[in-house]
């Protein structure tokens, strides 16, 4: 009997990655799919904010399983949030991407739009492993390594004050003298995927630790009082805007803060005070952030005297440009935001305040994309800019 020929069952195509990791520190939670044209879809999840519409979902970290040299499209896709219970998109801001093979050291690559609302970007893969990011990260173990660095100087002090929703240890760093004429304070990282505050302040700190002559005349005018990293939790697991309890934190800062749902703002706003008790009301604040433009927001509250604040606050910008590469100037006469830390610092405790958002993509004053390095020069420039700050006044 002849055999029989059965017909070829059908086969199922190579799928274009073998496997998209989230298990690592700071890895964004998302989920992906094939598209039938072999584009990756990459479905970024959502923060949800407490007791309002408010969403996010813009950062993403993982990492690209696949063989080496194969050529990879990927749409990333849930860009539309809901922010100040407005609809919107970040799409249009995230202009590129970083990637790497270690996790070290990034490089950037430019997105690419088609139409409005999607975001894609072609990559090919120099092995069989690939990290893909938003910005280049700086992660909870990050921060730990620079504390041990630096905790051995004499001009450091690293206090805890707190702890995050889940328990992780919020600390204080002060560094230089505590009869310093002046006082900084900064924080960074109320949004988790918002890497620059970290990059920054690291720079500022190890210029502030050089020891050379401009160091001494930097910290003879003042001292700096650093939260480096205010939503541990979040850049822990990845998270875009919110607390774990659903708070934005730099937001409501116009009233005390819930201990509750806002651990890190109430023991930061404990701390604050215990500072203006002791005599070291800062003299200055900044609340560092990322977004998809760049700028220094300048509140208008409504305070006494506000034609003299605002005067002060323009100097400081003259100064951040004399001594930075900053450039994109600031907000409009008439904004204001009562709920950041900016406004909210300025009117309840009489502290001169702003926020600084850096552009994620591109620096302007550089005419460079986006990078750690960048951002570090950037904090290194920022103690020169204190000292001229406080010089003329």
């Amino acid at each position: 009997m002849a055999a029989m020929c059965l017909p070829a069952a059908d086969t199922p195509p190579t799928p274009p990655v073998d496997f998209i990791d989230t298990s690592f520190e700071n890895a964004s939670p998302l989920w992906y799919e094939f598209a039938e044209d072999g584009m990756v879809v990459v479905n970024l999840n959502y923060d949800q904010e407490r007791l309002s519409p408010n969403r996010a979902a813009g950062h993403f970290h993982f990492r690209i399983q696949a063989a080496k040299g194969r050529k990879i499209t990927l749409e990333l896709k849930n860009l539309a949030n809901v922010w100040n219970s407005k609809a919107g998109s970040v799409a249009k801001e995230i202009k590129q991407v970083v990637i790497s093979q270690d996790g070290k050291n990034w490089t950037p690559v430019p997105t690419e739009s088609p139409e409005e609302g999607r975001v894609l970007v072609t990559l090919e893969m120099p092995g069989d492993s690939l990290f893909v990011a938003r910005a280049e990260p700086y992660r909870v173990s990050d921060l730990n390594r620079f504390l041990d660095e630096i905790k051995a100087s004499p001009l450091v002090k690293i206090t805890p004050i707190g702890k995050t929703v889940q328990g992780r240890d919020l600390e204080i760093i002060r560094v230089g003298n505590d009869d310093a004429p002046n006082h900084v304070f900064i924080r960074a990282r109320a949004h988790p995927w918002e890497p620059v505050g970290n990059w920054v302040v690291e720079g500022l700190v190890r210029r502030l630790l050089k020891g050379d002559a401009e160091a001494q005349k930097c910290l003879a005018l003042y001292n700096v009082c650093i939260l480096p990293m205010a939503n541990k939790d979040g850049v822990e697991r990845g998270g875009t805007r919110f607390n774990l309890g659903g708070w934005d934190l730099n937001r409501k800062w116009d009233k005390p803060a819930d201990p509750k749902l806002a651990p890190e703002n109430a023991a930061l706003e404990r701390w604050l005070e215990s500072e203006i008790k002791a005599g070291r009301r800062p003299t200055f604040a900044m609340d560092l952030h990322n977004d998809g433009n760049g700028m220094l927001h300048i509140s208008r509250p409504d305070i006494p005297d506000i034609d003299a604040y605002l005067a002060r606050m323009a100097r400081f910008e003259q100064c951040l440009r004399d001594h930075t590469w900053f450039t994109v100037g600031s907000t409009k006469p008439s904004f204001h935001n009562p709920g950041t830390l900016g406004e909210g610092w300025c009117k309840r405790f009489g502290i001169d305040a702003v926020i600084l958002e850096f552009n994620c993509n591109y620096i302007e004053g550089l005419k460079q994309p986006a990078m750690g390095k960048h951002w570090m020069t950037f904090g290194e420039g920022m103690a020169k800019t204190f000292e001229a700050y406080f010089t003329a006044k």
